[in-house]
């Protein structure tokens, strides 16, 4: 085994190509060995796997630097790169997280874990370099995915304009998470199947000037001409414009053909683009036939392919809204559904096969996602986009001034809010009610059960003006769900349990907490109200202000970052009314938080029901 003497990059540049692809079949192994039992992205990383081998045989990190964008395909990048060991525990608690990270490792150039910035923090590598006088390479590799993403082409664009020497890889297997959509993977899809461009260019030129007398003057001519006649000749002609020298279509699982175009590009000045073609799950049957659903996986077993699940489970937050939308659309035709390239993880893969014409997946473009449904909202369509809530994050100017700036009726879907698990700090979404709070207009829901999930997005469809719902990742908690939808009051709370002198006002999945929290109070002889107030805004003043009148403490629930959060709102309409009372807030601290189990990181922020009976009882001095 050549892998368990592989310990840094350095060590590639000392075996030849037979032993280079003798250890990518090891790292696929060994990849594929670990991955069925942490669960992670699998077939991302299984097709870059020789990609790696390449570069990091050919490049000398960690004085070159290479830049990973999303981070799916790091993983042969992690274990080459010292942490082979520590990879047993990718994506546990206090093991290696799942995306390249800088505080982990001095090859992890650059942190990462949302789409489309690579190219952009290697173009300010590559400018620090120049300023500084150093002479490093600068590579970012970034899949064709997430060239759908706006930011990416706002990077090529600089890249061109400035000159510098920087080198972008374009890892091209016609798939982000799902299909890809738009404009560039058709173009990207016309090159896979296009001549190599520098044979092309060169044979054209080498036949031009075999013509006696003129062929050296056309050659001249022919280096000025644009648009229709060269855009036909050169396969890579839009990155051409943008300023870079286009390399490619090239096999991304030959390493001898790569490094051979490594070696000369890392000689020629300016901005180089190489174009990769691979295949996403390569070595493992199961992935390549179903890239999608290996693209980020739970526990597996590897000789079926099949995901193991365990059974009994309550359906998810996100099948749950899957069913709503598609139901309600049956009897709203005015109801159009966005998301932005996650047609399975936001759950409207459904919907987009009932309703292909109501239906659109933008890509990795959440701003443009938001925009375009402000658009439709100005002409009569009620769009539901549904996002991630961290990735949400990225429309955040989107959602303020094209959408709440003109009252909008727009529904926004903010799935995996709170703690999500494995994925680790780039993915909670942990701070999505401190930003929306700050727009006018926008109305905030959260609910406490996945019943109450179906009737706020049926409250959202209907209300004439921007929403949100926003919802945990992983099951609800196993209640029945009503056949019909009922459309609750916009600001009104719910009172959960009633008595005592303490309120409890919780959020979404905390208010099961603040019950099961004032069942071990009761215990103690402390009695609470416990409220589930549903709308984080508007909030019910009625309701927090008779409880600030009547109780002896007021104790606030949520799973977001307190900074500014449902606990914030509260403190503020108490202190805007004069009302003076204890209050006890519960969230997440003002720290990003790693990975690890959703129930471990809510032990690790202190929200777990044990946790805050002991933080109320040492409030009130209780013994």
């Amino acid at each position: 085994m050549l892998l368990e003497y592989i310990d840094k990059p350095e060590q590639l540049h000392t075996l030849n190509i037979d032993q280079l692809e003798q250890l990518a079949g090891e790292l696929r192994e060994y990849i594929i060995k670990t991955v069925s039992q942490t669960g992670g992205h699998l077939a991302p990383s299984l097709g870059a796997v020789e990609l790696t081998l390449a570069l990091y045989s050919t490049f000398h990190l960690p004085v070159d630097k290479v830049v990973w964008d999303v981070g799916h395909q790091a993983y042969a990048h992690k274990i080459l790169t010292g942490r082979r060991e520590q990879f047993k525990k990718l994506r546990q608690k206090g093991g290696i997280t799942g995306f390249p990270c800088r505080k982990e490792s001095a090859y992890d150039a650059f942190g990462v874990g949302h789409a489309s910035t690579s190219i952009s923090g290697a173009l300010g590598m590559a400018a620090a370099r120049d300023i500084l006088g150093r002479g490093e390479h600068i590579i970012a590799v970034i899949g064709d995915g997430a060239m759908t993403g706006g930011e990416a082409f706002e990077a090529l664009n600089h890249a061109g304009d400035l000159k510098k020497n920087l080198i972008v890889v374009l890892n091209d297997n016609g798939m982000s998470i799902d299909c890809n959509v738009g404009a560039m993977s058709e173009y990207l899809s016309k090159i896979r199947v296009a001549p190599q461009y520098r044979q092309v260019k060169e044979d054209l030129k080498g036949f031009l000037r075999s013509i006696p007398h003129i062929g050296d003057t056309v050659v001249k001519t022919a280096e000025y001409l644009k648009d229709g006649m060269r855009a036909v000749l050169v396969p890579g002609e839009i990155f051409e414009e943008m300023g870079f020298v286009y390399v490619g279509p090239i096999d991304g699982h030959n390493i001898s053909a790569m490094k051979d175009v490594f070696e000369r590009v890392r000689l020629i000045d300016g901005p180089v683009l190489v174009h990769v073609h691979t295949k996403k799950g390569k070595g493992y049957l199961p992935a390549e036939l179903q890239p999608d659903k290996f693209h980020g996986v739970g526990k597996f077993d590897i000789p079926s392919g099949k995901v193991i699940k365990a059974s009994g489970k309550p359906p998810t937050y996100t099948s749950v809204f899957s069913d709503a939308i598609v139901t309600l659309a049956e009897k709203n035709t005015s109801i159009a559904a966005i998301t932005a390239a996650m047609p399975e993880g936001t759950g409207l893969k459904r919907f987009s096969e009932l309703y292909p014409e109501r239906y659109f997946d933008v890509g990795i473009a959440e701003e443009h996602a938001v925009t375009l449904a402000a658009g439709m909202a100005t002409a009569g369509i009620h769009p539901v986009v549904a996002i991630y809530s961290s990735f949400a994050q990225r429309s955040y100017d989107q959602l303020m001034h094209d959408v709440c700036l003109q009252n909008l009726p727009v529904t926004l879907c903010l799935d995996r809010a709170g703690l999500v698990g494995a994925d680790g700090a780039t993915h909670h979404g942990a701070f999505d009610l401190s930003y929306l709070r700050t727009m006018p207009g926008m109305v905030i829901m959260a609910p406490k059960d996945e019943n109450e999930l179906r009737n706020m997005l049926y409250t959202a469809v209907n209300y004439e003006g921007p929403a949100a719902v926003r919802y945990p990742r992983g099951e609800g908690i196993g209640v029945p769900l009503d056949e019909d939808f009922t459309e609750l009051e916009i600001g009104r709370a719910e009172i959960v349990r009633d008595g005592g002198s303490i309120a409890i006002l919780a959020v979404g999945t905390m208010v099961s907490a603040a019950c099961k929290t004032a069942e071990l109070l009761l215990k103690r002889g402390i009695n609470c109200t416990v409220v589930n107030m549903r709308f984080i805004k508007p909030l019910d003043k009625e309701c927090i202000l008779q409880m600030a009148d009547k109780m002896e403490a007021i104790v606030t629930m949520e799973e977001n970052v307190l900074n500014g959060g449902f606990g914030s709102a509260v403190v503020e309409l108490l202190a805007d009314e004069g009302r003076s009372i204890p209050v006890l807030r519960f969230g997440i601290p003002d720290e990003f938080i790693e990975q690890g189990t959703q129930s471990e990181l809510r032990e690790q922020c202190g929200l777990t029901p044990e946790q805050m009976t002991e933080k109320i009882n040492d409030m009130l001095n209780r013994d």
